[in-house]
């Protein structure tokens, strides 16, 4: 079995993408690490290829679930991960999710993080992703918005639909799920840069609340099947 393809969308993270692709090439697992530089303005895509990583870059800033996808058309592997660029030396951690998906036991492994160290949000995005993904499925998670995951290709090829940015991670937990994949929440340490409460953290939040909100409006008629069946 070829290894496992790693699919880092980038957006101006010059500072930390380098510490993140050298953790992971140094995972016996991993075939190679691409990095998809989503119209990034700084170094992002110069400290990406001194690391190691294959970089290939998109003209213009079209979101992370854009970025992915347009990765995944580059590798052919068929067990890929995505990761975020700034988890730094912690991208090890990455490891963990690998059992399960090469055994067979699952078709995607989803990281959990430590407990935040820093106070941010007021967790609002996070519960209506959990709370949307339970109704469309029946699903528990603990981590809906995890970026951190490895999966079979597959599970990317078919969504329901091409996912709006931010939106990527609940549209491809209910799409998995609803297609009869299993999926797993696998403990780590990773630790990335984490957001607290000024204006540009709060603007970052919104973002992600438009995306969930729009990949359930193009799942309502899940949605809607869900809530009457919870309800009875």
């Amino acid at each position: 079995m070829a290894g496992i393809s790693v699919i880092i969308p980038a957006f101006n993270e010059a500072p930390r993408i380098g510490a993140t692709v050298e953790a992971l090439l140094k995972l016996e697992e991993v075939g190679e690490v691409l990095v998809v530089d989503d119209g990034s303005t700084d170094g992002t895509a110069g400290a990406a290829a001194r690391s190691g990583a294959r970089v290939i870059r998109m003209e213009q800033n079209r979101g992370k679930s854009a970025a992915v996808l347009h990765g995944l058309r580059q590798v052919e592997a068929p067990v890929v991960a995505l990761v975020d660029a700034d988890l730094g030396a912690t991208a090890g951690e990455l490891k963990k999710l690998f059992p399960p998906v090469l055994q067979g036991g699952a078709a995607m492994a989803v990281a959990r993080f430590p407990a935040g160290r820093r106070r941010g949000g007021f967790g609002m995005v996070k519960r209506l992703a959990s709370w949307a993904i339970r109704i469309c499925t029946g699903a528990r998670l603990e981590e809906p918005l995890s970026g951190q995951r490895v999966l079979r290709r597959e599970l990317l090829e078919q969504l329901r639909h091409i996912p709006c940015g931010f939106g990527l991670e609940v549209a491809l937990t209910i799409d998995a799920l609803r297609s009869g994949s299993a999926l797993v929440e696998v403990e780590t340490a990773m630790n990335h840069r984490e957001r607290g409460r000024d204006l540009a953290s709060f603007l970052h939040r919104g973002r992600q609340l438009r995306a969930v909100l729009r990949e359930l409006w193009r799942r309502r008629d899940l949605f809607f099947k869900g809530a009457f069946l919870w309800s009875r």
